[in-house]
């Protein structure tokens, strides 16, 4: 089946990417929506937008029959599920297929082989793989696993099995927190991937965060387009990546490709995916594989001269990708930071609330993947990015100077953002000598940042230029009395 049109599962920055690669490939694109993003960049260059549910992702995106019933509305021949949301959901993947749409991803059953954390240890186990300490046994109980827990030893990280992103991740520090780190895991993972299942891993405190894209064509054969580092984390997610990794060795580098692209091939995996790894004393240990493409796959596109969207849709219409020889090799650096709408002076709270102007500072070596402009609005309903900046240099170190110059241009109007913290990491030193690892952002900064000072003389000059605008200081009961509160929230 040839695919000329395109349903797409998902919002946001990755909506816009697809829709692009749709484009380029001559496929019309349709936005399977949510009511609150008619306001959004992806609904404007849609070629056509169906409304699939209200605002709660359980009401939109993560509802699997309306995300069918909406692409047959629209006569879609296939449908991309993005990252996040129902991309790593065999049912879904299952759906489409009974449904006779093509699924841009892998089979149903790969998915289920890979993505389920503990399926995918069975499977690594059997290769010989290296794995981290722990249990996934079939016993959920609160006692079963608390007493796994003290055998494998302290710190003990839960994991829930069904899903990844950080959702249901509790460490547990202690014996006396196992019962009650564990309940929250599993909560949390039956609310994110209605699957309360969990497993336990020995917790590493000084490891390295390394992932390998792995690329599946429609011969079987397997090739990776080599690491991403992706150690600055908090709360488990990534904030700040890069490819290649500024410290892997090629000897690691070499066994953990051998391991990724051994471990895809025995699933029967098709398409784009992750494998990754924690790294500690110059030893590997696998961590998961994502079965989906990765936020941070620009990164990997920029140093490879590749487009992972389209050699995914490609894939799913059973055609040829890579024509060049392979093995490819990596010209330059990539960085990329993720634009949140959040308070870094009040603990990384989400500020969501409508944009006002919007400046990305263009550029050679510079890429923009962002899902709202001016005007648009950054909703509670979901996670609250706003943006991707990626930049490529023929080296880190200009790529650190280059992704500096740029945080300091990009202008973001209407909430707060997280620019000023991510200045804060990249100029850090064990960030500029690649010595980050997991532990990066708790050791350095877990307070977050102090709110900077406004001087006096500045403060009288806003409030004099503020004299009977609109938006005066006293004249408007919803602005504050600070003088850079946003003006167009009152409006």
């Amino acid at each position: 089946m040839k695919i000329k049109r395109v349903a797409i599962a998902n919002r946001g920055e990755v909506a816009v990417r697809i829709i692009r690669a749709c484009q380029e490939l001559g496929l019309e694109t349709i936005l399977l929506h949510s009511e609150p993003d008619t306001q959004s960049r992806a609904y404007r260059l849609a070629d056509f937008k169906i409304c699939i549910g209200a605002g709660p992702s359980a009401d939109s995106y993560l509802n699997i029959d309306r995300n069918i019933q909406g692409a047959l509305a629209m006569q879609a021949d296939a449908i991309h599920p993005g990252f996040g949301f129902l991309s790593e959901n065999p049912n879904f993947a299952k759906a489409c297929l009974e449904n006779k749409i093509i699924f841009i991803g892998p089979s149903p059953q790969a998915m289920k082989a890979l993505g389920d954390k503990v399926e995918c240890k069975k499977i690594a186990r059997g290769l010989g793989l290296p794995l981290i300490p722990g249990y996934e046994g079939s016993d959920q109980s609160i006692d079963r696993l608390s007493r796994e827990a003290l055998n494998i030893g302290f710190p003990v990280i839960v994991k829930a099995a069904a899903g990844g992103g950080g959702r249901g991740m509790k460490v547990i520090s202690e014996a006396p927190q196992s019962a009650e780190q564990i309940e929250s895991a599993q909560r949390e993972a039956q609310s994110a991937f209605g699957n309360p299942q969990v497993f336990l891993e020995k917790y590493f405190d000084r490891a390295k965060h390394i992932e390998f894209q792995v690329f599946v064509d429609c011969s079987g054969h397997a090739v990776h387009l080599f690491e991403r580092e992706c150690s600055v984390q908090r709360r488990h997610q990534k904030i700040v990546e890069e490819a290649l990794s500024p410290t892997l060795s090629p000897q690691l580098r070499s066994q953990m490709s051998q391991a990724a692209c051994l471990l895809v091939e025995k699933a029967n995996y098709r398409g784009a995916g992750t494998v990754e790894f924690l790294v500690q004393d110059q030893k590997f240990f696998l961590l998961e594989v994502n079965t989906r493409l990765q936020v941070e796959h620009t990164v990997t596109e920029e140093v490879m001269g590749v487009d992972l969207v389209k050699a995914q849709i490609l894939t799913a219409g059973l055609e040829p990708v890579f024509n060049s020889p392979w093995p490819l090799s990596p010209q330059g650096h990539s960085i990329e930071c993720r634009i949140y709408a959040e308070n870094p002076y009040n603990q990384g709270a989400p500020d969501p609330g409508l944009l006002g102007s919007v400046v990305f500072p263009e550029g050679p070596g510079r890429r923009f993947e962002y899902g709202f402009e001016s005007g648009d609005e950054i909703t509670s309903f979901y996670d609250p990015m706003i943006a991707k900046i990626i930049v490529w240099d023929e080296t880190r170190p200009r790529a650190l100077q280059k992704l500096m110059q740029v945080l300091k241009e990009t202008i973001i109007f209407g909430v707060h953002t997280n620019i000023p913290l991510l200045k804060k990491i990249i100029d850090h030193p064990d960030f500029v000598n690649g010595r980050m690892t997991t532990q990066f952002m708790n050791e350095n900064f877990s307070e977050f940042l102090t709110k900077p000072s406004v001087p006096p003389e500045v403060q009288q000059a806003v409030q004099r230029m503020a004299v009977g605008t609109p938006w005066a200081i006293g004249t408007s009961p919803l602005i504050s009395a600070n003088p850079f509160a946003a003006p167009w929230r009152s409006l």
